[in-house]
């Protein structure tokens, strides 16, 4: 089985609409995608639908990759197979993406004073219906030829965690990420640990004390991480309990990774269905969900 439990689509930051994905999933010869956008499941029922009309056996989780401060870095919790619908979750996800708007003209100002012409017109169509967000301005500052690449701007120079314009948004604390996702039913992944080139990152005791909280596991194997970092990180989860996945994190065209670049083990995937009672996979009209 290949599976890749973190993809986006444009219902937050991602290129390929829910549909999109989920047939290019089925045609990378994925068994199970999990949609996680940011702070959102607004694409949940686009790909649920396309899912139906697939003759494939590919499986949907549904999931979201919530956004965490501590200690003033901004990180990411991926959470999968919760009740959407479950009151104080959707209230604090919508408080997050409500604040992406103001939050994203803070940095359009920002980077204006810094004399770049970006403007929030030309970023809003750049997102289109989905969650505005950093990949979004970045976006534009490569329309503009101010970097090459999208990834280019994720520097202290632009958009980094603390750069010359970066702005703050509503996050939510970890330990109360951990505690409405376990009351929504569903299981927490601490996204990217070990991204260090994304800017700071935490340290082996505040994961030891998030497992405590009742994190579930680890993204182990992910682009961002080096080899090196993937070692240390495995016997880290191997000490604390923890599940270890594989990501691609794709986002179509708006990063260079490929669906199923990274995978998750099949019996972490059947651990995490097990503990999960939100929600249940979605099989494809090919088959019945793969666990």
């Amino acid at each position: 089985m290949r599976i890749d439990l973190h993809t986006h689509s444009t219902a937050s930051d991602g290129t390929d609409t829910p549909a999109e994905l989920v047939r290019n999933a089925a045609a990378a010869g994925l068994d199970v995608v999990a949609l996680t956008d940011h702070d959102t499941t607004r694409g949940h029922a686009e790909a649920k639908q396309a899912l139906r009309e697939l003759p494939s056996g590919l499986t949907l989780v549904t999931g979201a990759e919530l956004s965490f401060s501590l200690d003033g870095m901004g990180l990411h919790m991926l959470a999968y197979l919760f009740d959407p619908e479950e009151p104080e979750l959707a209230r604090e996800c919508e408080l997050v993406r409500d604040d992406r708007v103001p939050r994203a003209k803070e940095m359009i100002g920002k980077l204006q004073g810094l004399g770049v012409p970006v403007t929030w017109e030309q970023v809003a169509r750049i997102a289109g219906d989905g969650s505005v967000g950093r990949p979004h301005i970045a976006e534009a500052l490569v329309d503009l030829g101010v970097v090459p690449t999208v990834s280019d701007a994720f520097t202290a120079e632009w958009l980094a965690d603390g750069g010359r314009a970066f702005a703050d948004k509503h996050e939510l604390d970890p330990f109360d990420a951990i505690r409405l996702v376990k009351a929504a039913g569903g299981v927490t992944v601490f996204a990217h640990p070990g991204a260090i080139k994304r800017g700071k990152i935490v340290s082996d005791t505040v994961i030891a004390e998030l497992a405590a909280a009742g994190l579930d596991g680890i993204e182990v194997d992910h682009m961002d991480h080096t080899p090196e970092t993937r070692t240390r990180l495995r016997g880290l989860a191997a000490d604390l309990g923890l599940l270890v996945t594989g990501s691609s994190d794709y986002h179509g065209s708006r990063k260079t990774c490929v669906l199923g670049e990274f995978t998750t083990d099949p019996e972490i995937y059947g651990e995490i269905t097990r503990r999960a009672t939100g929600a249940f996979p979605v099989p494809g009209a090919g088959g019945s969900p793969a666990a």
